[in-house]
């Protein structure tokens, strides 16, 4: 499939809806690119996620004037020797038909006095903003704002939280090419290879498809190193892969998925069992999405999940919820839950816990609940990540604090069966509906039988 891009009555109606919530003038930079070691050589270009939630289409350096009547675009104009290293470009004029918008030249832009604005997320773009502006701007940030660029960021949440039809399709769109990449990674696998080679696979299904990767892939087969960003390790017979990779829509939606396989293509009789341990998890997760429930319940079902399953195989012993309530799931799966998804991988963390948490609404200091990025009471049309995990971390399990008075309960010759499971997560995109909700990555196996069918 190729992306098919959303209507341009989307983005006008998101730009209504905005001024409806908060009148007056708002800023929207798309950012600049960034030189990765010299300034003709930069990184890709990917505009800010506001200005192209709002536009659709990465601009470099242009800003978005969101004003009722007076919205309009400025953009630098093509420069002549574009056409020479870039290829022939739109005019203004061929732009604002394009968008449905009034495009201007960059330089007649008069940024209003009392305009709000969001925090960019580079230094870069955040001092032109401050020459431009005559005040400062610093990137990042969200957490810190006040005045009406906190009253924009709260009315860009009431906005992007619940996603509208068009950005529904570009999830759907994300997930399908995710589901592409995941097929050639199991399909890449084989004994002697190297991690990068399935990585390769999974982004060439992913490039292939006009998309980009939504965050850097993780293809490791230390799965309990959460973020890996290695990928030079041979795959043996007995390891367990584990691959969290995701597309991105040129709109910038996000798909987010982990699956995990073993690289002979069978599960030993213990990595069977860990693996049914993280399904059972994120069933009953999955299962407790519906409207009305807090997410933060979710990330509960799915500990309390876990630790059941961890006292039936003889890895803990006792109670499995007077073992929860002493922090019992957080040794093997010491992370959150999962996050809202959008058009950002971590839909809006560029505005801090206000997008994540609900007013009133403050982190827990306890276990994996520190960690858990969103804790909101669900609504239809909002996305989130469901991605429980079990990891054997020496860090965690040797450490006397994090063990406590656990160590009595924690069977470490059960634990030591377990040696060739390293990290397992199992990880899908899920949207809330009225009626309950939709996994939108169900394509992607993840049952034993499904995995080792092949």
């Amino acid at each position: 499939m190729w992306p098919e891009p959303s209507p341009r009555s989307a983005f006008n109606q998101r730009r209504q809806r905005l001024d409806a919530l908060l009148p007056g003038p708002k800023l929207f930079p798309a950012g600049l690119p960034r030189p990765r070691n010299f300034a003709h050589n930069p990184y890709p270009f990917r505009a800010e996620s506001h200005f192209l939630y709002l536009v659709g289409r990465g601009l470099e350096g242009a800003v978005l004037l969101v004003d009722g009547e007076r919205t309009t675009l400025y953009v630098e104009p093509p420069h002549p020797d574009d056409a020479l290293w870039f290829g022939p470009k739109p005019t203004l004029d061929e732009l604002s038909h394009l968008l449905d918008i009034a495009v201007r030249p960059l330089d007649e832009l008069v940024a209003p006095e009392d305009a709000a604005l969001l925090p960019p997320q580079d230094a870069e773009t955040a001092f032109a903003l401050a020459d431009l502006l005559g005040r400062d701007v610093e990137a990042g940030g969200g957490d810190a704002l006040e005045g009406r660029d906190a009253a924009l960021a709260g009315a860009m949440i009431e906005l992007r939280l619940r996603h509208d039809g068009a950005a529904i399709a570009q999830l759907r769109q994300a997930a399908a090419v995710t589901a592409a990449a995941h097929r050639a990674g199991r399909d890449a696998t084989r004994a002697g290879r190297r991690e990068a080679a399935v990585r390769a696979a999974m982004e060439h299904a992913i490039v292939e498809q006009g998309m980009t990767t939504a965050y850097g892939s993780i293809v490791t087969v230390h799965g309990e190193v959460l973020h890996s960003n290695e990928h030079h390790r041979e795959l043996h017979d007995g390891d367990l892969l584990l691959a969290d990779v995701g597309a991105e829509t040129p709109e910038g939606f996000a798909g987010d998925v982990t699956r995990v396989w073993p690289v002979n293509g069978r599960f030993s009789s213990t990595q069977r069992t860990a693996y049914a341990v993280v399904l059972s998890s994120q069933l009953a997760a999955i299962d407790a999405v519906r409207p009305g429930v807090r997410y933060r319940d979710v990330h509960r079902a799915a500990g309390l999940a876990m630790t059941r399953s961890l006292v039936d195989v003889g890895i803990f012993v006792g109670d499995a919820e007077d073992l929860y309530a002493r922090g019992a799931a957080s040794l093997f799966f010491p992370h959150g839950i999962g996050h809202l998804l959008g058009i950002d991988v971590h839909d809006m963390e560029d505005l801090g816990d206000r997008a994540g948490y609900a007013p009133g609404r403050s982190r827990s200091t306890s276990g994996g609940e520190r960690y858990l990025r969103l804790d909101r009471d669900l609504e239809p049309g909002m996305c989130v990540t469901i991605e429980p995990g079990f990891y054997r971390i020496p860090a965690l399990l040797s450490d006397p604090d994090m063990l406590g008075d656990l160590k009595r309960s924690l069977s470490m010759k059960t634990l030591e069966r377990f040696a060739d499971v390293r990290g397992i997560r199992i990880e899908d995109d899920v949207l809330v509906t009225e009626a309950g909700s939709e996994i939108l990555t169900a394509a992607i196996p993840k049952r034993v039988v499904d995995i080792e069918r092949g």
